[in-house]
């Protein structure tokens, strides 16, 4: 019979180990992040060439080119978690932070636009308008905050100057407000803070 030898001190240092090396792991889902900064920020594109004429298409074609981002992001969205679930390794705490914390800017995002519509339909359409023009700000800020909970939990000093740019893009973005290129400067936003670190998180999964 085998006697089972037990080690406090080297249970104490595995379980530190592990734990570090779960804190330093890949951050998990950056697919989607890549694919919102990119879909969007052509969706901001097309608004703007829209606007300013570029396109020559009349205004309705705005709600056309936004519906479609959406609905070709939740295709990505569908189609990265179902990946994601099939392929679920050791989730770390980190992961799952960050994950809880993309998902809620996401709803949080979702919940905005459809009190947007609520708006729109008890005080009209100017009044959305209003609201409308600094939608980009506050998805702005929605990113900052997700950028912020991700940097915290991975300790990434380049992650916390994403959410620090994020928190003041908003501001900018205001300054546009009735100006075409509002959605020039949202698509280089979308972009620079979205899309290309969600590229590179992704390589860095990968490698």
């Amino acid at each position: 019979m085998t006697e089972k030898i037990e080690d406090p001190a080297g249970d104490i240092a595995w379980m530190r180990r592990v734990a570090e090396e779960g804190r330093q792991g890949p951050m998990q889902g950056a697919s989607i992040l890549f694919g919102a900064g990119v879909i969007y920020g052509l969706a901001s594109l097309g608004h703007w060439a829209v606007a300013t004429g570029v396109a020559e298409f009349g205004m309705e074609t705005v709600n056309v080119i936004w519906l479609g981002a959406t609905a070709l992001f939740f295709l990505l969205l569908i189609a990265t978690l179902t990946r994601l679930k099939r392929n679920r390794g050791v989730v770390t705490s980190a992961n799952l932070a960050s994950g809880t914390a993309w998902a809620s800017v996401g709803w949080g995002i979702f919940a905005l636009a459809a009190s947007m519509a609520v708006l729109s339909w008890r005080l009209g359409g100017e009044a959305a308008m209003v609201v409308l023009a600094l939608m980009p700000s506050m998805i702005m800020v929605f990113y900052g905050s997700g950028w912020a909970v991700t940097a915290a939990m991975q300790r990434s000093k380049p992650l916390w100057i994403l959410a620090i740019a994020s928190f003041a893009a908003a501001p900018l973005l205001a300054l546009l407000v009735g100006q075409a290129e509002q959605y020039l400067a949202y698509a280089a936003a979308l972009f620079l803070l979205m899309g290309l670190p969600g590229f590179l998180l992704m390589r860095a999964a990968r490698g």
